[in-house]
């Protein structure tokens, strides 16, 4: 159908097309919301927003197309204009959406730039001076067409996609990298402790642009590890001879060995606890460990009862054992000294009353997700951590926790589900695989930290691992004090099933046994 109204020029941007009027529909309300003024880029009289006119505009977002969503350097640019058709970024293409829905859509992803190859010999700096990010000016300083950059910018697109970075998130890497990689040159590196403070003055990401500037391979991560800074605070009244032993043992606790596995951070953390008074009061006669004779062990053992000279005769044999392999000692004073029995306590059933102020205490999804795999399923907190969201079959109503496959039961089903809708609402584009997840492990793919578990769950009146040892007690209880049974349901060592159906024995009346 032929229209009635012959093609035409826009007055405002140019735009070739049929048009209701002088001016075609966007430079028509372009010219609603803007004054009139001399144009800096064209210096034709326009209505003008920060100075420039919707022609140059329509341009500085052509060239910048590839780049980065900021226009303000691509419009200090623009030297020519490329005419277009009106309306044409209203035709819908398939698979991609317009207006204010597409708008960050259209732009099609960064493509791999060429990163300037790092020669095999550079000429070295005279003097490393200290780099100022936090006097970074993005109208001088800004050079978008840094190959670093730009590679910088193609990492954080893929990273981000595969990642499921929110729209938010994108946008403060890529404002991030700009203030990094701006005058980036081959064989420099960014510094941790320099970049810190310009991106948090900025409040940018500093977490996430970090990984891009790693896995780019210009990172210098010059901060503290957090391990020396917990040894130095602990180890600080210990000789220097003894420390350096106990040094290399906590890290081979954690951080394992070429024959030992490495341990979790809170087995590091417990041992030097038990084991650092008797190490501040050895290091007030000696100088090394191999100094320390059989009767400082047994004045150690003497000194102290129950679980507490169990455990810390315990971490001593450790201690002793790894300068003995080490060859630090010439012989192992702890050796054959009996440590004697852990005594476990009475467990008793938590009281009623404490149960219910539990479950008034689960207000949110993740509260009673975590509340229903400890106190049905009797979970470990570290298994409710690391739960993956493909461990939860709905379909066959089957749950795996910690490896083992367990029925799902209704109360069970119906809070999970609750979480999943949440989760799937909150953060839709999210790959992290992991059932519970923050706004921090959203974007990422690790788990919740222990300290998160305990900051969300320390308000409940009971723990998580006590109302884990509360249903395996009230397993006990009600089915009998069947150490086999115990071991089946809930896939536990037969040690302690055996202290889990002896617990149980002591706590019910005489022949009520079955």
């Amino acid at each position: 159908m032929t229209s009635p109204r012959p093609a035409t020029s826009c007055a405002g941007c140019f735009a070739w097309g049929v048009l209701s009027g002088r001016y075609c529909h966007a430079c028509f309300t372009f010219r609603r919301q803007h004054a009139v003024g001399t144009c800096s880029g064209c210096r034709r009289e326009q209505p003008l927003k920060t100075n420039y006119c919707r022609l140059c505009w329509t341009q500085a977002s052509l060239d910048a197309t590839g780049h980065v969503s900021a226009l303000a350097p691509f419009l200090r640019t623009v030297g020519h204009h490329q005419l277009f058709f009106t309306g044409m970024h209203r035709i819908r293409q398939p698979g991609v959406r317009i207006g204010k829905q597409g708008r960050r859509g259209l732009r099609p992803r960064p493509q791999p730039a060429p990163v300037e190859p790092i020669p095999a010999w550079s000429q070295p700096r005279l003097v490393d001076a200290p780099r100022d990010f936090t006097r970074f000016d993005r109208r001088l300083h800004a050079d978008l067409t840094n190959p670093w950059l730009r590679e910088g910018h193609r990492i954080a697109a893929d990273l981000g996609e595969r990642r499921g970075w929110t729209r938010g998130v994108r946008h403060e890497v890529d404002r991030a990298l700009v203030v990094a990689l701006s005058t980036h040159a081959t064989g420099d590196q960014v510094r941790y402790s320099e970049l810190f403070r310009a991106l948090r003055a900025r409040r940018l990401s500093v977490e996430r642009t970090v990984e891009v500037l790693d896995l780019l391979g210009v990172l210098d991560d010059d901060r503290t590890p957090a391990v020396d800074l917990w040894l130095d605070r602990n180890l600080a009244d210990v000789s220097a001879g003894i420390r350096h032993d106990v040094e290399a043992w906590l890290r081979m606790l954690r951080d394992g060995g070429p024959r030992s596995r490495p341990r979790a951070p809170q087995t590091a953390w417990t041992c030097l606890n038990a084991a650092q008074p008797v190490l501040v009061e050895w290091s007030a006669r000696y100088q090394h460990l191999r100094e320390v004779t059989r009767d400082d062990v047994l004045a150690v053992a003497a000194a102290r009862h129950g679980n507490d000279r169990h455990y810390t005769l315990s971490v001593l044999r450790s201690l002793f054992r790894h300068c003995a392999k080490t060859g630090t000692i010439f012989r192992d004073p702890a050796a054959r000294v009996p440590v004697g029995r852990h005594d476990y306590s009475l467990a008793l059933p938590l009281p009623a009353e404490q149960l219910q102020a539990v479950a008034a205490a689960a207000v949110t999804p993740v509260v009673r997700v975590a509340i229903a795999l400890a106190a049905i399923h009797a979970a470990r907190p570290n298994a409710i951590r690391r739960l993956h969201v493909d461990d939860i079959d709905l379909g066959n109503r089957r749950l795996t926790v910690a490896g083992r496959s367990r029925p799902l039961d209704d109360l069970t089903r119906h809070v999970l589900l609750d979480w999943l809708d949440y989760r799937r609402a909150r953060w839709p584009d999210t790959a992290n695989p992991h059932a519970l997840i923050t706004q921090q492990t959203a974007n990422e793919t690790g788990p919740v930290s222990p300290a998160w578990m305990a900051r969300t769950f320390g308000g409940l009146g009971s723990t998580l691992e006590q109302l884990r040892v509360d249903r395996q007690l009230d397993e006990a209880l009600t089915r009998g004090p069947d150490p086999l049974h115990l071991a089946a349901v809930f896939d536990i060592d037969a040690k302690t099933a055996v202290r889990y159906a002896n617990n149980a024995r002591q706590l019910l009346p005489t022949g009520s046994e079955t």
